[in-house]
């Protein structure tokens, strides 16, 4: 449980609760889901937030009242470190105030103690494709993201090759140059063009960046 390496398809669950009963019970009910890894245990809502910056679970299993920091802030913490994190509250709190304020902050799902394992496991089915569709919009975004800058690439390239100065290159060249880890090429690419240029203006912060940057 200590381990951070589990299969990228696996739900990463973190379960918090004062009592041990709960803990146990929640615990061996997810432990029959494959799906499921469970990365951390929590005593109260401290410790909670504590290893959910450490191990960033997918869902947060949260009792209400618990010791130092309750379920609601806790989660609303966790949120600060980890946006994409969804929460099932777990409380023997029947009223509506109880749950409509978990709805407010955010929480997916609402559990009455004691719960069943049908009920937990619905629970973390409705989540999964919650999660299932972050993921997916993620690499969506990642992907397109790298194809974008490999025609960057590809174009700087050209440019640089045919020796271009004009107000495309520049916008090709200034794009890369947008990354803090741009190519040493492009910047001093750039900078060389700006000269060509007599672009001083554009071409001052470029010159600083550059003599910041080790040989």
């Amino acid at each position: 449980m200590d381990s951070d390496e589990t299969s990228p398809e696996k739900l990463r669950v973190l379960i918090a609760d004062d009592v041990l009963e709960t803990r146990r019970a929640t615990r061996l009910m997810l432990a029959e889901n494959p799906l499921v890894e469970i990365v951390a245990i929590a005593h109260d809502g401290k410790e909670a937030i504590e290893l959910a910056q450490k191990h960033r679970p997918d869902i947060a299993l949260l009792d209400i009242n618990m010791p130092e920091i309750d379920g609601f802030s806790a989660f609303e913490a966790m949120r600060e470190l980890n946006p994409d994190i969804v929460c099932i509250i777990i409380s023997a709190e029947r009223n509506r105030l109880s749950f409509r304020t978990a709805m407010s902050i955010g929480a997916s799902e609402y559990l009455i103690k004691p719960f069943t394992f049908y009920e937990l496991d619905n629970a973390i089915k409705k989540l999964s494709q919650i999660i299932k569709r972050k993921r997916d919009q993620s690499a969506s975004v990642i992907n397109l993201r790298e194809q974008r800058e490999a025609y960057l690439q590809h174009l700087a390239h050209e440019y640089a090759k045919s020796r271009r100065t004009d107000d495309q290159a520049i916008e090709v060249f200034e794009e890369l140059a947008k990354d803090p880890n741009c190519k040493l090429r492009w910047l001093r690419t750039l900078a060389m063009v700006y000269i060509i240029r007599e672009d001083w203006k554009r071409l001052l912060p470029l010159a600083i960046r550059l003599a910041r940057l080790p040989d």
